[in-house]
């Protein structure tokens, strides 16, 4: 570089020269200038060490990492095959809730369930990890918390619901306006009135005679056993919290427990200068969601439902003569966190098929008026296992625009329902639908396309019995006209 201009170096030529055989060695060439070589360098490849060589390796165990790190959400992911054995998130205000509402997570500990515990302020919190969530079910005990912490807010845990997973928010007199937002999107508007409370003093819990009367023994509860179990909850629920309503637009929400015709809901401390804008039946203390995914959610006006302190409490309700010496808390809330968290009322349908009636195979197409078979499994979880589900309601559509075709099926008893029909008289293309839906169960919806094809030219009958009259007027016609030419022709 000192000997040699740099204009003098841009008008030399260059040309590359075959690189050695040796993969040890580098060399480099400047170029030439007159004939003359200006530059040589040559090197030796420095020898990979030990820490280069391994490289791949450890890659491959970085890997392995995590691929194990993931593995024990992989495997308590939700699945509607086997819906146990899942992860829920617990979002708390205070750790101290864990012991005071121990009663109700020893439950669901012990039928399966993976609990973790964590403030909903904690800047960590995420419901998903590389696109995959890490959670199946999510409890917000936190009714005062006014903003979550890490990427949750109130999109992610309605994204959260969207993905089918499960969802369980409580609220009380310091329900932020967070907790409410979540509320209103899944279809439940709690009360405007922040200083509101449920009141109710004619259905309000003995132990309270000489308070407000804002301890609840409620008795309301919906008719269901699929949501609240086989065995009935005689002792009354008590309630202490704030009312809410179901928005009429919303017809996926129901009233699990609703308070009384004279319940109402207004400031205990305060004077009523108007009436109270939900009063009587209207009230929903505590209520439950079943999305068309079949995600389901269920929200409570009152934290303290959920509490040991409810649960260990006597009972007795106003005007009663009856006392109970426990209350239907614990009964209630475990009874309907069996068929939040799809222990119960979750429904399962396979192996759908049809066939022509005297064969064995299904067909990939059927001709009008073909007499068929249509067979399919239910079957219901039952926490455990997966048992037959037994029910005179379910029915099968043969649908084209419109069911040309909806019958009742039957049951064996074993999981099996069956019906058979005729093809009806009109072609295209139909599909076998099975559409169920019924309160507290998830709702199924399957189904099978066919075509339907008409008659062939020669499978019609040579002659129908129903045109013997116009065969004869035909052959009548042409015989009359035979002799009236005869007639006509020779008879002059």
């Amino acid at each position: 570089n000192e000997q040699l201009a740099i204009p003098q170096l841009r008008q030399s030529s260059y040309r590359h020269e075959t690189p050695p055989t040796n993969p040890s060695r580098r060399c480099l060439h400047l170029g030439y200038f007159g004939g003359k070589r200006l530059h040589k360098i040559s090197w030796s490849a420095p020898k990979p060490s030990p820490l280069t060589r391994s490289a791949p390796m450890a890659k491959l165990a970085i890997f392995f990492t995590l691929t194990l790190s993931l593995l024990p959400f992989l495997s308590h992911s939700f699945s509607p095959d086997t819906p146990t054995d899942r992860r829920i998130l617990v979002l708390l205000d205070d750790f101290s809730l864990k012991s005071s509402h121990s009663i109700f997570f020893t439950s669901l500990k012990s039928r399966g369930f993976d609990l973790d515990f964590k403030l909903a302020d904690d800047p960590k919190l995420s419901l998903q990890r590389y696109g995959q969530y890490l959670y199946d079910g999510l409890i917000l005990f936190a009714p005062s918390v006014e903003r979550f912490g890490g990427a949750l807010d109130v999109a992610a845990v309605l994204d959260f619901v969207d993905s089918g997973h499960d969802l369980i928010v409580a609220a009380d007199t310091t329900a932020s306006d967070l907790i409410k937002s979540v509320a209103t999107e899944c279809g439940v508007d709690f009360d405007e009135d922040p200083s509101a409370m449920v009141i109710d003093h004619q259905g309000y819990a003995v132990s309270d005679v000489d308070g407000d009367h804002t301890l609840i023994a409620a008795d309301e509860l919906i008719r269901s056993d699929v949501i609240l179990g086989k065995t009935k909850i005689e002792a009354p629920v008590l309630f202490k919290g704030i009312a809410h309503s179901l928005n009429a637009a919303n017809t996926l929400a129901l009233k699990v427990l609703s308070g009384s015709p004279s319940a109402y809901s207004a400031n205990p401390s305060a004077k009523l200068s108007s009436p109270p804008s939900l009063t009587g039946s209207a009230i929903s203390l505590v209520s439950v969601v079943q999305a068309r995914n079949n995600a389901r959610i269920m929200i409570s006006g009152s934290l303290d439902l959920f509490s040991n302190r409810y649960m260990k409490s006597s009972v007795q309700k106003a005007g009663s003569p009856s006392k109970y010496e426990k209350s239907g808390n614990e009964q209630f809330v475990t009874e309907v966190s069996k068929w939040l968290f799809h222990e119960r009322g979750h429904l399962k349908a396979g192996n759908l098929r049809h066939l022509k009636v005297g064969e064995t195979g299904e067909p990939a197409m059927y001709r009008i008026k073909d007499d068929l078979e249509f067979y399919v499994d239910i079957f219901e979880w039952s926490g455990n296992s997966w048992e037959p589900y037994v029910a005179d309601d379910v029915q099968v559509q043969f649908y084209m625009m419109s069911p040309y075709v909806l019958k009742t099926l039957s049951t064996d008893k074993k999981g099996l329902y069956h019906t058979s029909f005729k093809v009806p008289d009109v072609y295209g293309v139909f599909q076998f639908k099975v559409e169920y839906q019924k309160l507290g169960y998830t709702s199924l919806s399957l189904s099978k396309q066919i075509p339907v094809r008409p008659f062939r030219h020669n499978e019609y009958e040579r002659f129908i019995p129903t045109a013997f009259p116009y065969y004869g007027a035909s052959f009548t016609t042409m015989a009359g006209f035979f002799i009236f030419s005869v007639v006509y022709l020779y008879n002059k």
